[in-house]
């Protein structure tokens, strides 16, 4: 798999903006969403080849929106890495439990992100 494009999912702008950062200097192509209802507009609009997921935000939860999308049959097979700033052990272990691939507490370390992302591919 060839990860070109990544969904970023958190309703900090602030975090958004440095995720992006980051994807967009190593050549990935950026959509962005501050909530539920925005990202699975994104997720209908295009295919993203990753997706980085928050997990407390307003309204649905970055690990209710992660089993949503992993129960959708067309977005199934979309891998999707939480971003948190919630480091129990017990948080890393549901996430993975609702679908997610991989798990990263916030602040986001660049280069130990990027290695998650390549190893997608």
């Amino acid at each position: 798999m060839n990860i070109q494009n990544v969904l970023i999912v958190d309703d900090s702008k602030t975090e958004l903006m440095y995720l992006a950062d980051i994807l967009k200097s190593n050549g990935l192509s950026v959509r962005t969403a501050e909530n539920a209802d925005e990202a699975l507009k994104r997720l209908q609009d295009a295919k993203p080849d990753v997706i980085l997921m928050d997990v407390v935000m307003p309204g649905q939860n970055g690990f209710q929106l992660t089993r949503s999308i992993h129960r959708t049959p067309e977005y199934a097979d979309i891998p999707i890495i939480m971003c948190t700033s919630k480091s129990l052990e017990t948080d890393r272990v549901w996430g993975l439990r609702q679908g997610a691939r991989d798990y990263l507490t916030k602040p986001v370390n660049a280069q130990e992100l990027m290695e998650k992302i390549r190893a997608l591919a």
